[in-house]
């Protein structure tokens, strides 16, 4: 008997696969516990235009990726941080990724989570840095963070 898993089953099958698994099995445990549903011409198709719908969300969201990418790698686009500072041009304290994100949202209104920036250890000397950003699991930016004395 074909089925379409609604859930994920150990050892049998993934989220929205169709596959062939002995009728007892399917009728006796995965649809009258809800992990499938029987793979009728209707079904299929509904899993199909739910896969499409997906799909198309997904492009949506990375062309927004894109656009944001553009948008922050432009000339003459950066971040500016005021810190205190000694005369050799090392910070009193750091800068955290959640300083910059910060200080992106309130300069530009761009509003993005500390933790998509790729910042290992935290920002200590004054000047140009760059600070690489995930907005998508496919798209990748470079933010220009510039550290300034107060």
């Amino acid at each position: 008997m074909k089925v379409i898993f609604t859930k994920d089953v150990k050892g049998q099958g993934k989220k929205g696969e169709v596959k062939e698994v002995a009728s007892g099995y399917a009728q006796n445990f995965l649809i009258k516990n809800g992990y499938a549903k029987e793979a009728t011409t209707g079904n299929v198709s509904e899993l199909a235009a739910q896969k499409k719908a997906k799909q198309k969300l997904d492009e949506e969201i990375k062309q927004e990726a894109m656009t944001l990418k553009n948008k922050i790698e432009t000339e003459g686009f950066e971040v500016l941080i005021k810190a205190k500072a000694g005369e050799d041009g090392r910070l009193f304290g750091s800068i955290p990724s959640k300083q910059v994100a910060d200080a992106l949202k309130k300069q530009h209104d761009i509003k993005l989570d500390k933790r998509k920036m790729d910042l290992p250890q935290p920002i200590r000397t004054l000047g140009y840095s760059n600070v690489p950003v995930k907005l998508h699991h496919e798209v990748t930016a470079v933010l220009r963070v510039h550290v300034v004395t107060e």
